[in-house]
């Protein structure tokens, strides 16, 4: 399996891909901390709470998307998935402005060939968790759908 190798600049280029390797992608930037996510559509594509690494579009390359698939999860947001294995990869919202830095995608954290330097940051949607289990006190950081902290 690949791992995160480097760059002719020295730095760090994270790869990553499905499970039947259809999809292959390189990330040109150190991703930003992993947040976990507790939405219900979450839970259903993951079988449970997503966990994903956010970083600008712009510095997502796909290697190989012969079975990348992308669906429209909502009119706000949509899920780039394997149409062969069918792992989740991309979380991506609609109609982003180029402000702000630019457009923004992020990844699951679990489809990085090595994930090393990678810490959770933050719990999300967790006004939408599961009844099924709990949050652990783990010491991170806790947001609502509204974005909302809570203790």
């Amino acid at each position: 399996m690949a791992e995160a190798k480097k760059s002719g600049e020295g730095e760090q280029v994270w790869t990553g891909g499905c499970l039947c390797g259809g999809v292959r992608y390189a990330i040109d930037v150190h991703p930003e901390p992993i947040s976990f996510c507790h939405c219900s559509q979450c839970r259903r594509q993951h079988s449970h709470v997503g966990a994903y690494t956010g970083l600008p579009r712009a510095a997502l390359r796909l290697l190989n998307d012969a079975t990348l698939t992308w669906y429209a999860s909502s009119d706000q947001a949509r899920r780039g998935f394997c149409a062969r294995c069918g792992a989740g990869l991309f979380w991506e919202a609609l109609n982003q402005s180029d402000a702000a830095g630019g457009p923004r995608i992020t990844v699951t954290a679990g489809s990085l060939d090595d994930a090393s330097g990678l810490r959770v940051e933050r719990h999300i949607f967790v006004d939408q968790k599961g009844a099924y289990y709990d949050i652990g006190d783990d010491g991170v950081e806790r947001r609502t759908s509204r974005g909302e902290v809570v203790e």
